[in-house]
């Protein structure tokens, strides 16, 4: 973990609700200054976002199922106190949480 600062277990709860769909899109809003919290609600978020798409046939359910898998390592990587970075998207996620807040004024 590159952080200096101590995950607490406050933290950890945190980052494993930002994997639980729109509680993603709370735990940015409320934990917005904490680093760790934001890592984790940005995937969470976008996760979200992309689960969307899920609704569509054939291809939504395939992504639904991937985007379930990420969510389960995700939520269990946040309450290890680690920051697990989502596979081929993580930047876009970090850069997607930075865009909703300013966006939402936030």
């Amino acid at each position: 973990m590159s952080e200096t600062k101590k995950v607490t277990q406050d933290d950890k709860i945190w980052g494993l609700l930002s994997y639980l769909w729109i509680f993603s899109l709370i735990a940015l809003i409320i934990k917005k200054d904490n680093e760790y919290v934001r890592f984790h609600a940005s995937q969470g978020l976008l996760l979200f976002v992309v689960s969307l798409v899920g609704w569509f046939p054939m291809l939504g359910q395939l992504l639904m199922l991937i985007i379930f898998i990420l969510a389960i390592v995700g939520m269990v990587q946040a309450y290890k106190g680690e920051k697990w970075e989502l596979p081929l998207v993580a930047g876009v996620a970090a850069e997607f949480g930075t865009w909703v807040l300013k966006t939402l004024k936030i």
